[in-house]
């Protein structure tokens, strides 16, 4: 009763970094709450899952283990998480804003009549005033995140409804170990119990996906460019300084639009966020939805015309100057130092 529950989001019967990652957020929200941290697992296998995921402090894994559900399905898991929800009563629950997340999400809350904030950037735990109607609420969960075009942040919560659900992109938040583990509780539960055969009417006969050929989250150099770079040709340059590097090579929604790479190398609120040891801003303005999706990085080099440009201001290095220019000598003296 009154716990925070985190949806695990199992591929290939490996729990995902966005779940990871939101267990140790959870774990340290259900430390600031005083409440147990928990755990669904939906699988065909559950075996490995434990292992994985109590380094992370959860104090009670759900598994749910039928070979019916080797792969995600959106009626079952929604049949599974709203009786479990009903029966456990959560005060919090989290999933990644994945395809699989974006999907479930709105399904589960819509049933549960409890409400969703999707796609939040940061998530703590505060106070509310309803002096209207002279109501005070303490402790809830302050879904926090970009909104009108990333022009302003706002604090979404839910006073009354439970429970409190939010879904957070891949690499919003860090993940790391906890610093205290207690004895953990594994409940196995009968799936049939929590299923109706309606719920399988669709079967998986052939399954095929396309693995991305980026992995910008787990890269450690990062060389972005925005529309400052010009043309499709000049970003040319920013592959020749990543190649060298060992670098990916990443995007502002604007150099999307404007056709000079692929989608998939967009950073930012609409794109991935990205946590790297260096990333290099190249003809980045540095506006906020882009800002949101890189400003964790552990050292920022901005290359820009403009020495007024916003993205200076979290930059921790700035050249100023012409990129077609900056550019091939910093090749240059990377060649040569590499020798």
């Amino acid at each position: 009763m009154n716990n925070l529950f985190v949806y695990l989001e199992i591929e290939d019967r490996q729990v995902q970094e966005v779940s990871l990652e939101l267990l140790t957020k959870g774990r340290s929200l259900a430390n600031e709450l005083g409440c147990k941290l928990e755990a669904i697992a939906i699988t065909d296998k559950a075996d490995g899952i434990k292992e994985e995921v109590m380094p992370y402090g959860v104090d009670r894994l759900h598994i749910f283990e039928d070979k019916r559900l080797a792969h995600y399905m959106t009626l079952p898991h929604t049949s599974i998480l709203c009786k479990l929800f009903e029966e456990e009563k959560p005060q919090i629950a989290f999933m990644g804003a994945t395809s699989v997340g974006r999907d479930l999400g709105p399904r589960v809350s819509s049933a549960s009549g409890s409400g969703l904030t999707a796609d939040c950037t940061s998530l703590e735990i505060g106070d509310h005033e309803d002096k209207k109607q002279g109501k005070k609420y303490e402790n809830l969960l302050y879904q926090i995140r970009p909104a009108f075009g990333g022009n302003i942040v706002a604090t979404i919560i839910n006073p009354d409804c439970r429970p409190q659900m939010a879904t957070v992109r891949p690499g919003v938040m860090k993940k790391e170990l906890a610093t205290k583990l207690g004895d953990a509780e594994i409940i196995n539960h009968n799936v049939n119990d929590y299923v109706k055969d309606t719920d399988f009417v669709v079967e998986i006969i052939e399954r095929h996906i396309e693995k991305s050929r980026l992995n910008l989250g787990g890269a450690n150099i990062i060389v972005a460019g925005g529309y400052g770079v010009g043309s499709k040709e000049n970003f040319q340059l920013l592959h020749e300084l990543a190649g060298i590097l060992g670098a990916e090579v990443g995007a502002t929604r604007a150099a999307v639009d404007a056709g000079f790479t692929e989608h998939d190398r967009q950073i930012g609120q609409t794109g991935v966020t990205v946590r790297p040891k260096l990333y290099i801003a190249c003809g980045i303005s540095g506006q906020i939805q882009h800002l949101a999706g890189m400003q964790e990085s552990s050292i920022i080099i901005s290359i820009n015309t403009d020495p007024e440009a916003p993205i200076n201001t979290i930059a921790d290095y700035v050249i100023t100057g012409d990129l077609a220019m900056v550019i091939p000598k910093m090749i240059a003296q990377y060649k040569k130092n590499s020798k």
